[in-house]
């Protein structure tokens, strides 16, 4: 299962197992209430019975004088549970019946864990029906989303022949015409493109990334020729020490992509950015416009402006997660926008 299946079957899951313990504590509740008012009418049987055969086991007797304000029969609960009867032979006087509260709590403790015991049974097979209940409900989601993922990744797979079929028409014209500005940029462009087609199959994609070692100055300084002729205004500044990393070198080339995509994209017009090495960590660093809501970044889909499909930050997030590397993200609008990767991981020492 995916994350995001696994979240949607644990929130179903939540959902309908809290709403029947809820309904299930309610109906116990009502047991309760009902079991101990048949507890009292058992002490008050019980007691009745006793003033006439005083056979009281469990019980004490007391004679004590009558009141008006007595009333025979009642069961008084005030400390120990007690209960007056008439005595046919003495009329001044009561029959006291006592049943010592440290009894009556020994049958009110009994049932309330009887009830805790049958609480814990239905909550366990609530939670079992919760649980393919949510299944249940999730397949028809699951379903369409696997579909709309292998439609996806067919429409990838077919956009790669023509694509592949340009980068290397782009090379032969390179070779024939030799060093030209436009063909550059088409070039570049394409190769934007097939970062995106990548950055899609990783959106999809949940693979295992397998590790190698790769010069972090090499990859950054063919990214940075990249991103110069695309964006001939932005100026570069490159100082990335000597590291090598051991991760995948696909994967981490894609983060790059993005970030530097990024700084790029929403930079002034003659802005520049920064790429350094400091203390194991990379840092890019535009004079951009900055990001008015850092905290949700790295949230699927979300974006500032109406350029790009925000799912970048959402895929960089992913990628780093799964190479290892922490990201964090300093940021003000207006004054541009630093990315920090911890390489600590990564680096081969």
């Amino acid at each position: 299962m995916k994350k995001y299946e696994i979240e949607s079957l644990l929130k179903s899951f939540v959902l309908f197992f809290t709403l029947q313990c809820i309904l299930l504590f309610v109906i116990i509740m009502q047991d309760y209430k009902q079991e101990r008012l048949s507890i009292d009418d058992q002490v008050r049987n019980q007691m009745k019975i006793c003033s006439f055969d005083l056979k009281c086991e469990g019980l004490k007797l007391d004679f004590v004088p009558k009141s008006k304000q007595t009333k025979v029969r009642k069961l008084y609960k005030k400390g120990d549970l007690y209960s007056f009867f008439e005595v046919p032979t003495a009329d001044g006087y009561l029959l006291k019946i006592v049943l010592p509260k440290k009894r009556y709590d020994v049958m009110i403790s009994t049932l309330k864990s009887d009830l805790v015991q049958k609480f814990i049974l239905y909550a366990l097979l609530i939670a079992l029906l919760s649980f393919l209940f949510s299944l249940y409900a999730l397949r028809p989601l699951k379903k369409a989303l696997e579909l709309n993922e292998e439609f996806v990744k067919d429409i990838l797979h077919d956009i790669n022949t023509p694509l592949s079929s340009l980068v290397v028409n782009f090379k032969l014209f390179q070779k024939e015409i030799g060093k030209n500005r436009k063909i550059e940029r088409m070039h570049s462009s394409v190769s934007t493109i097939l970062s995106l087609q990548n950055n899609l199959r990783a959106f999809l994609d949940d693979s295992y990334l397998q590790k190698e070692r790769f010069d972090l100055h090499k990859s950054v300084q063919e990214r940075i020729i990249s991103f110069q002729t695309l964006y001939p205004n932005i100026s570069f500044h490159v100082q990335i020490d000597g590291y090598t990393l051991d991760t995948n070198q696909d994967a981490f080339e894609r983060i790059l992509d993005n970030l530097l995509s990024n700084a790029c994209k929403y930079n002034d017009h003659d802005g520049t950015v920064h790429v350094v090495t400091q203390d194991d960590f990379l840092r890019i660093k535009d004079s951009g416009q900055g990001i008015q809501n850092v905290k949700k970044v790295f949230e699927r889909y979300y974006k500032e402006t109406d350029r790009g499909l925000g799912i970048g930050m959402h895929i960089v997030k992913k990628l780093c997660d799964a190479l290892k590397i922490e990201i964090h993200i300093e940021s003000e609008a207006g004054k541009g926008t630093i990315v920090s990767l911890d390489l600590a991981e990564v680096i081969v020492k």
